[in-house]
């Protein structure tokens, strides 16, 4: 692997005792490639709030850079004022601000309702005191009535005040290019790195992808599908297919990788120690 390779990596809070032991491990583990920053997922709602905030001052307090998610939906603005004052108490400099997923039988959607005005609120009640990350769909978020809607929506959140993006993952690196040139054509200049999914079954990638639109080549998903109870064979393919789609995106000069580890290491580390940089 080349040395200083900027990555990142994203965990989600975990539940039970051997959860946040299998956790602490798994950053142990990828902690070695000296990462830019931990993100941490926050619930539907605000489902995961004390958790998350447990698991983002763990790892600050190890030394690492943690960047939590903040979600607006069903959030007030006091409510994300002390959610700020905290992260700010804590040293915390980095925010993944996200709209997150619309709960179950949820009907009020609190005092936000886009990611942007979020990003907005954030900017006002802090300055510049955090980086904060946004969402990107290089295959269109799911929700999106067209392609030039879903690129404009985009925009607001880079004009709130973003100051870098990371995508929902996908398998087809051409999507991404496209999505980089629409962007650069429309005097978005924010680096936008691609967020990268191992593979490590067939069943769990179908049903993550049917929620956020991330295509599964035809190819790719008839070869799952044929392994689908021969797992070792599985996640060979797996790891050979994201590691060649991380060396494409590299040599066309993507500012960094983010993980989505599903609070694993094993298959990630086989990624990463993969990666060649020609």
């Amino acid at each position: 692997m080349k040395q200083n390779l900027p990555l990142s990596f994203e965990f989600f809070p975990p539940k039970t005792a051997d959860g946040i032991a299998n956790l602490r491990e798994t950053r142990t583990q990828l902690a070695q490639y000296n990462p830019e920053f931990f993100s941490v997922t926050f619930g539907a709602g605000g489902s995961t709030t004390d958790r998350t905030k447990e698991t983002v001052f763990e790892i600050q307090a190890e030394g690492y850079q943690a960047a939590p998610h903040i979600s607006c939906i069903s959030s007030s603005k006091e409510e994300i004022r002390e959610l700020l004052s905290a992260y700010q108490a804590k040293g915390i400099k980095r925010l993944v601000t996200l709209r997150g997923d619309v709960p179950s039988g949820e009907v009020s959607v609190g005092d936000f309702k886009y990611a942007n005005e979020l990003v907005s609120f954030i900017r006002q009640e802090t300055g510049d005191w955090f980086h904060l990350e946004v969402a990107a769909y290089p295959e269109f978020h799911p929700e999106a009535l067209s392609a030039a809607k879903d690129m404009a929506n985009f925009k607001r959140k880079v004009e709130a005040g973003a100051d870098s993006a990371i995508t929902q993952y996908f398998y087809n690196a051409d999507a991404y290019f496209r999505f980089i040139d629409e962007c650069e054509a429309d005097g978005i200049t924010i680096p936008i790195v691609p967020g990268i999914m191992p593979i490590y079954n067939y069943t769990q990638l179908a049903r993550f992808s049917g929620v956020c639109g991330a295509e599964i080549p035809r190819w790719l998903r008839l070869r799952l599908e044929a392994y689908a109870d021969d797992l070792p064979s599985l996640r060979a393919l797996g790891v050979d297919v994201v590691s060649e789609l991380c060396e494409t995106l590299l040599a066309w000069g993507v500012p960094s990788l983010h993980f989505y580890t599903l609070n694993q290491a094993g298959t990630i580390s086989k990624i990463i120690d993969n990666l060649e940089i020609k």
